[in-house]
């Protein structure tokens, strides 16, 4: 049984607030944040990248303009096997996860680690259905309770599985230092999910470098 793990982060733009205006109308943002008015996705739009959401990385975190990066690595090897950029709408990381899932070659199944944010009924149920058992960490807090029972955290898989997740910090951590990331000079959907995938691409070549290094025995 092979193991995945996957993970969403935004990637931020470099656009300030202020160039957020109405859909139907433009309003002076300047004005209306000074007035502490909320500018939501629904109504308000970037007006040099409209695709570009507002959003948050949690509670109490400051919102900006984002898109939501995804990633889904092998954890053995810790390469990324596939990337997924879609608009920050806050429940894309999980619909970004079953398209990755669903690329999956073969029909042998395989394990996935996640945080809290994809223990949902929804997301486990169509996990299983694809033939990938959901190795997420359990979200007690959630209405209903945990979608996660003992019947997948009482095998050995699933810690293994929540240890090697965190992994994939490393990732997004080389995506946004690195590859600088973290802001955005790209505008629109396609153009941030071509240079994401690119970014990610030299990670892997860095990181199969770092592994056939240490697979060498020194001279």
């Amino acid at each position: 049984m092979r193991g995945t793990d996957l993970q969403q982060g935004h990637v931020f733009s470099y656009l300030s607030p202020e160039q957020r205006v109405r859909k139907d109308q433009g309003l002076d943002l300047g004005r209306t944040l000074q007035r502490g008015r909320q500018l939501p996705n629904a109504t308000h739009q970037s007006k040099t990248d409209p695709e570009a959401q507002w959003a948050r990385k949690g509670v109490g975190k400051e919102a900006k303009l984002s898109y939501s990066g995804n990633l889904l690595i092998e954890n053995r090897n810790g390469l990324i096997v596939q990337t997924r950029v879609w608009e920050a709408t806050g429940v894309a990381e999980r619909y970004a996860a079953l398209d990755m899932l669903e690329g999956i070659p073969g029909d042998q199944r395989v394990t996935v680690g996640g945080d809290k944010g994809f223990d949902t009924a929804e997301f486990v149920r169509e996990c299983r259905h694809l033939q990938v058992t959901p190795h997420v960490a359990r979200n007690e807090a959630r209405p209903g309770g945990s979608a996660i029972d003992s019947r997948t955290t009482r095998h050995a898989g699933y810690a293994l599985s929540q240890k090697q997740r965190k992994r994939i910090e490393e990732c997004f951590g080389w995506l946004k230092t690195i590859a600088l990331l973290r802001k955005l000079r790209h505008r629109g959907t396609l153009k941030v999910d071509w240079i994401f995938t690119l970014a990610s691409a030299a990670y892997n070549l860095v990181r199969m470098r770092n592994l056939m290094a240490a697979a060498i025995p020194a001279a």
